[in-house]
């Protein structure tokens, strides 16, 4: 099991630049955690794409489904207190802190693109870039 912060789950599910390397990690690890925040992050990647016309309505809400179907019995409430001592020791967001509280208590790697928690976090966070290379012919 990892767990993997919501621009992971993004790359998996909207065509992109690391969306090779979400579909590998996938692959290699098909059990992915994220605490319950990741659905709320999750909308709103999604209500982005909506205001830019990228994606319609429809597509919007299979997507949320297909996120929630691969997170199913796989997310997870985290402690406030854990959360807040993050805080406190790094310049990171509570809303990111919550993937590392996670990470922690699972005692698994958090799989991410956010430097700033590679950085802060670096026992706890691991780059998606960094562990999962593009197979060849993959884009």
């Amino acid at each position: 099991m990892i767990v993997v912060d919501s621009n992971v789950l993004a790359y998996l599910f909207l065509p992109g630049e690391h969306t090779a390397r979400a579909e590998s990690l996938l692959g290699q690890e098909p059990d992915w955690a994220a605490p319950v925040l990741w659905r709320s992050e999750f909308r709103n990647i999604l209500a982005g794409y909506l205001r830019r016309g990228t994606l319609d309505f429809a597509q919007a809400t299979v997507l949320q489904a297909a996120a929630e179907a691969l997170l199913a019995g796989r997310e997870f409430e985290v402690d406030s207190i854990a959360v807040l001592e993050l805080v406190r020791d790094s310049n990171c967001s509570a809303y990111d802190c919550e993937f590392v509280a996670l990470a922690r208590k699972l005692g698994v790697r958090l799989v991410t693109m956010d430097a700033k928690l590679i950085r802060a976090f670096p026992g706890d966070a691991v780059s998606l870039a960094e562990i999962v290379r593009p197979q060849s012919g993959a884009s």
